[in-house]
């Protein structure tokens, strides 16, 4: 709970900046491609799968001539896939997220109607859907964490000064979840997501 009222209250900072900033607010939308890797024994096979996320967005930035800073963070319902096999029996990890990133940018002028942007900072994510998958008779033995932190690192571009499109590298920090042997009782592994982002974004 700490968690989602403090990255909320950096998100709508956003909104309250000082007069000199230029704020827009929109809507982000987009989908993504994650692996999980999950490593034991060589017992397990993994493929990586395609999801989707939309929610709405605000940036700020900072004129300072053809380079200027600014920020940019979003609430955003995300769903991402990956595949994991084990003995020919494959089963689907889906993380249902409420994703929250907040970017720090440097935007660039390249044509009147034309820009580009590079950007980087933290995400945080808080599991709404299923924690636990298994594989055949091992029940539940992955366990995603009910929360999760992790790294953006994109770029993109930006046309009228609306419509941005980005893609972004988005890698986990924290651990992502735990796998277990249940016969041991003990946690044999504990992966971290990667994920590929392809974002559009049309701020109003």
């Amino acid at each position: 709970m700490k968690k989602i009222l403090t990255s909320l209250i950096l998100f709508a900072a956003l909104a309250v900046m000082p007069a000199s900033a230029q704020i827009k607010f929109g809507v982000k939308g987009g989908m993504n491609n994650t692996s999980l890797k999950l490593d034991y024994e060589n017992a397990f096979s993994n493929k990586a799968g395609y999801g989707w996320f939309i929610g709405p967005t605000v940036k700020a930035s900072f004129p300072l001539g053809v380079i200027n800073l600014g920020a940019d963070a979003a609430v955003l319902y995300d769903e991402r896939n990956s595949k994991t096999s084990v003995s020919e029996i494959e089963e689907t990890i889906k993380l249902k997220s409420v994703i929250i990133p907040i970017n720090v940018r440097m935007n660039f002028s390249l044509l009147k109607v034309l820009g580009a942007y590079v950007a980087t900072g933290p995400q945080f994510g808080f599991n709404v859907g299923n924690s636990g998958f298994s594989w055949g008779e091992m029940k539940d033995n992955f366990q995603l964490k009910k929360s999760q932190f992790s790294w953006n690192v994109g770029v993109g571009l930006t046309v009228m000064s609306h419509l941005e499109v980005g893609v972004a590298y988005n890698f986990g920090i924290g651990r992502t979840g735990e796998l277990k042997d249940m016969t041991k009782e003990e946690i044999i592994d504990t992966p971290k997501q990667k994920t590929w982002v392809l974002s559009a974004a049309y701020y109003f």
